[in-house]
């Protein structure tokens, strides 16, 4: 069909549909002119509504199908393509249906001789209730306009068949309340440990009326909306507390831009003139954005699909006037916040005193809230399922953001024994925190430098705070994650000198920009816009640095402006054979011969090194060593290289183990293969800063480590208790005889010496 007739049909259903829901009929008479209307608007021979009886999947209405079927076909949530559509609460367009891995045939339908399938979910309170679903005799997909007209009838049906009591009620859905201990698991965003009670970012907000009596009216109402929505965010990001040029003044003017974003607010002005109330246009809209997110594999990209979701929820509060929120009414006691998703704005509103952690439905790494959050000192636990069904307002919670876990209701045992925890955490912090001024000496005399990894301006008070030797890894990406668009040169200027200033006297290393993989910049895309099936092997770091040329250029001059009158240390990411480090150093030096042209005030050193990621670079590091200053070893993506296991997929942790013989083995070739050379060897990330992983490391050579400012004072705890021609001796006994298990003879080769392995 082509688009401007789909746009007419879209139109002549909702008008339609109007009068459908106006009329006196009984909801199972409208629900079969619901399918007859549809089907004749969008030329399909088969329209047909599910709903969601006794926990299955129902067939109510259809027209196209055989009408025997109809209160005689179910099916379970996650079977076939309609039991997909709910389980996930995802739409589907099929040009052919039999090709979907998913797909069912019911023969007492008679769907046989249909192809094309297009089907979306009827959504209630968050959840699944229904699925609408449309089919045709040839194979086609739908248009766009199409499938959001069958988004906007199924809003339409959600307040039908609930008011009609068509469908399992919530609490049955959800199945009984559950009232003793849950444990539940998640993905550690901000590590931290925390006690509260459970409290809901915002209720729950029922659009009750779909359709609108008057369109002008409702437009009127979003205006308004809009107004009071752009009035707040404008306030919020000139009272942020952060400081100006800080990466937190970064994420609001990002999320400001969304919330004057035109094409959106665009959609949900279409969605009313189709004849949606406010309400309704809004969460139509907003539907649409989470089946998206759904679809997207670019985290960044999700991340702000998030912050729209978070800017949808302001503006749907303010259209409908309900505006309390959890931060509006004040937190009475300390506080485990609950949320779907969160935006950075948000977090801001709420009582930096009593709210002690944040749990959430989703959330990733990268998230702009959690930049707030762990910039503010509050555990964050993303990726929890089904709180809901859970958790009620009110219950205890014990937040384990160190462990990826919370505890709902716990019984005094379990509170006793985390606050034991909590009292043991706070003294090792104290017992670190006395360490900050002493210096990491073996027993044997041997002096360890132990620094730190930063990626933000507001990490930099910890190198006073934890006591590190310096910044062994500065993750320059970061500031081009946060923002909207390329930093401008001076921008970066400023960061770079910014850092070098808190640094003082001590040494950073800056990190070329690592971007690509699952950092990918919706400003920075391939040239053939390909979607690339293994990013983390593929366009990113310094291969991407070097095809854009220009992006490096402007990275190379602002750090060494930045660094006049000091020593550079930068490091190329990725770094797979020599070549790649020639022609990045190339483009700094050309840029000192630039600058020095110019007249302007240069560092007094630069001194370049390389990131060893990439396995291949260990067999040419001979040929490198001559040029290079300091090599780090970044053994996150070095080991899921080595063992070809993504270090992201749960069902390969046990494979992804850096107590490994085969990784110990290699790290230990890398350092022998440079002795004798002038070279710093540092091994970055979080190897460096797990008590074993560190005791092992020790045991091979390596004798400087770049880690979190948390784990600083725990591994200089852990340099003071060990002998290293002792732990040389056993590692090079290890590793010429491998035990069953490396990780079980270390942790009792330090257990016997009196060394906590955690």
């Amino acid at each position: 069909m082509p688009v401007t007739s789909a746009v007419s049909a879209a139109r002549t259903i909702l008008t339609r549909l109007h009068d459908v829901m106006a009329s006196r009929s009984h909801a199972q008479a409208k629900l079969n002119t619901v399918v007859e209307v549809i089907g004749e608007g969008l030329d399909s021979e088969v329209c047909s509504i599910y709903l969601l009886r006794e926990g299955m999947l129902e067939l109510f209405a259809t027209k196209g199908l055989a009408q025997e079927a109809v209160h005689v076909t179910r099916m379970g949530v996650g079977e076939g393509l309609v039991g997909t559509i709910a389980e996930n609460i995802e739409t589907l367009n099929l040009a052919e249906a039999t090709a979907h891995p998913d797909f069912s045939y019911r023969p007492e339908t008679g769907e046989e001789k249909y192809h094309s399938f297009a089907g979306v979910p009827i959504v209630r309170r968050e959840r699944a209730v229904g699925v609408l679903c449309v089919q045709h005799d040839e194979p086609r997909r739908y248009e766009e306009v199409e499938i959001e007209a069958l988004q906007t009838v199924a809003m339409v049906l959600s307040e039908l068949i609930s008011n009609a009591g068509l469908v399992d009620d919530e609490q049955a859905a959800l199945g009984p309340q559950q009232t003793g201990p849950v444990r539940l698991p998640g993905l550690t965003l901000v590590k931290g440990l925390a006690m509260g009670t459970a409290v809901y970012h915002q209720p729950r907000i029922t659009i009750e009326h779909v359709m609108a009596e008057d369109r002008d009216a409702e437009l009127q109402r979003v205006y308004l909306a809009f107004d009071k929505m752009r009035e707040q965010i404008d306030r919020m990001a000139s009272q942020a507390e952060f400081g100006v040029g800080g990466e937190h003044e970064e994420v609001l003017q990002t999320y400001k831009m969304f919330a004057y974003d035109e094409g959106w607010s665009r959609r949900i002005i279409e969605a009313i003139d189709s004849g949606l109330t406010a309400e309704a246009a809004i969460e139509r809209v907003q539907q649409r954005t989470r089946m998206r997110m759904r679809q997207i594999d670019d985290p960044l990209l999700a991340d702000r699909m998030h912050d729209l979701e978070d800017l949808s929820n302001r503006l749907l509060r303010i259209v409908s006037g309900q505006m309390g929120t959890a931060a509006s009414q004040g937190l009475r006691g300390d506080t485990i916040l609950i949320a779907r998703n969160l935006g950075p704005a948000e977090l801001l509103e709420y009582d930096k005193r009593r709210l002690k952690g944040v749990i959430l439905e989703e959330g990733s790494l990268t998230a702009h809230v959690v930049i707030v959050a762990r910039a503010m000192g509050i555990p964050v636990l993303g990726r929890v399922r089904s709180l809901r069904g859970v958790v009620r307002d009110g219950d205890l919670l014990l937040l384990d953001a160190d462990k990826g876990e919370a505890t709902v209701r716990p019984i005094d045992a379990m509170i006793e024994a985390f606050d034991a925890r909590f009292v043991k955490s706070k003294e090792r912090a104290a017992a670190y925190a006395a360490l900050r001024d002493v210096e990491p000496f073996t027993r044997d005399g041997t002096r360890i430098t132990v620094m730190m990894n930063a990626g933000l301006r507001d990490d930099m008070p910890n190198l006073a705070l934890a006591g590190a030797d310096g910044v062994g890894l500065f993750r320059t990406e970061f500031q081009f994650l946060v923002s909207a668009t390329l930093p401008a040169r001076e921008r970066q200027t400023r960061l770079y000198r910014d850092v070098l200033e808190a640094a003082g006297d001590k040494s950073v290393v800056f990190r070329t920009v690592d971007i690509g993989g699952d950092k990918v910049l919706p400003y920075l895309r391939h040239n053939d816009g390909e979607h690339e099936e293994n990013p983390a092997m593929g366009w990113r770091a310094l291969r991407v640095a070097l095809e854009r040329e220009g992006l490096l250029k402007v990275q190379a001059r602002s750090l060494l402006e930045a660094a006049a009158g000091r020593t550079l240390n930068v490091m190329f990411p990725m770094v797979s054979e020599p070549w790649e480090f020639d022609a990045a150093r190339e483009v700094f030096e050309n840029q000192r011969k630039y600058l020095k042209a110019q007249k302007k005030l240069l560092p007094e050193a630069v001194r370049y090194g390389a990131m060893l990621e990439v396995p291949a670079l260990a067999e040419q590091l001979d040929v490198l060593a001559p040029r290079l200053s300091f090599l780090s070893i970044g053994t996150n993506d070095l080991t899921q290289f080595l063992f070809a296991a993504d270090r992201a997929n749960p069902k390969l942790a046990e494979r992804y183990d850096w107590l490994s013989p085969s990784i110990m083995r290699f790290l230990k070739r890398v350092q022998l293969s440079l002795a004798g050379h002038p070279i710093d060897i540092t091994v970055c990330g979080e190897m460096g800063g797990r008590r074993l992983e560190a005791l092992a490391l020790l045991g091979i050579g390596i004798r400087r480590l770049s880690i979190t400012p948390a784990g600083v004072g725990p591994i200089k705890e852990l340099v003071r208790k060990v002998d290293l021609p002792e732990i040389t001796e056993a590692m090079n006994q290890w590793l010429s005889h491998p035990p069953a298990s490396l990780r079980d003879a270390l942790a009792q080769w330090a257990a016997e010496r009196g060394i906590e392995a955690d």
